[in-house]
């Protein structure tokens, strides 16, 4: 589907600096504490940063060239009834389901259950330490990893839905869009997955109060190759995928039962199928000097097949 009628920015690359992740030297686990350190104000965590310089390509008149299988990513024209985003009950009422008939949709799914959203305001100067002060992230990551896909699936499905949901493929996809104006400002990065090295990935534990997580980080490889669709506007969304489950009784034992493990597999066992997609907010040097603070909501769904 394209997403004509929004005019050709001029710009075809920029170049800027994306932060990546560096694994603990001595080998051990990788964690990152969610709540904030009152000592030093920051989460505790064994994951080092580093920047690094890379070339974005704006796909602006050239959307149709990626996909969400393919690339791991996808771009689609749709107004959305629901404007306001004032609320998270209004959010759940009235964008949850809209938003869940798009995805249907565009991917051919049958059963979408979102298990919740984040609207992101960049305020500089203003610590992101809570979730009503959330900002972009300007990290290369991947949200969820296979272990973390399978938890979220027994934590947000009722137990009874389980085992036959499990059995055919599904996805955890991110609906991304721009809201109240033209996210110019620190847009969106999203990495070809036809460019990830998977050795250039590993997972890192959110330790929680009361529970712990799981996302996958994301090391510097020039290999990678990032897009991005320059100014967005609130008509405007991109899928973005984290993981698919295979059907295969072979491949679904080695990502249910082998700890090792945290990619994930598509049905059709064709390697060129995108499986997850690295992305980071970032900061654009073509962005016009007095431009309006990026502002975006993001729904996380559990995106099953028959």
């Amino acid at each position: 589907m394209s997403i004509s009628g929004t005019p050709i920015s001029p710009v075809t690359t920029i170049t800027t600096k994306l932060l990546y992740s560096v694994a603990p030297e001595d080998g051990s686990r990788a964690y990152s504490r969610v709540d904030f350190n009152p000592k030093t104000g920051v989460p505790e965590t064994n994951v080092t940063r580093e920047a690094k310089e890379v070339v974005i390509e704006n796909i602006r008149g050239k959307e149709d060239t990626v996909s969400l299988d393919i690339n791991g990513f996808q771009f689609f024209r749709h107004t959305s009834k629901h404007t306001s985003f004032a609320t998270d009950e209004e959010i759940r009422s009235q964008y949850y389901p809209e938003s869940a008939d798009l995805i249907k949709k565009l991917t051919g799914a049958s059963r979408v259950e979102f298990f919740d959203h984040t609207i992101r305001r960049r305020r500089p100067g203003q610590v992101d330490n809570s979730p009503d002060l959330r900002q972009p992230v300007a990290l290369v990551h991947v949200d969820q990893t296979n272990k973390s896909s399978i938890a979220r699936v027994h934590r947000h499905i009722p137990a009874s839905d389980v085992p036959k949901l499990l059995k055919n493929r599904f996805q955890i996809v991110n609906l991304w869009r721009p809201i109240s104006h033209e996210a110019i400002d620190w847009p969106l990065a999203l990495c070809d997955y036809r460019s990830v090295d998977l050795k250039d990935t590993f997972p890192v534990a959110l330790i929680y109060s009361d529970h712990e997580g799981e996302t996958l980080s994301v090391k510097h490889n020039e290999n990678q190759r990032w897009k991005y669709l320059r100014g967005m506007t609130p008509d405007e969304i991109v899928l973005i995928k984290w993981c698919v489950k295979s059907t295969r009784s072979k491949l679904s034992a080695h990502w249910m039962d082998n700890s090792a493990s945290y990619h994930s597999f598509d049905s059709s066992q064709d390697s060129n199928i995108a499986i997850f997609t690295p992305h980071t907010a970032f900061e654009d040097p073509t962005t016009p000097q007095g431009s309006i603070p990026r502002e975006s909501i993001e729904l996380r769904a559990l995106v099953f097949y028959d």
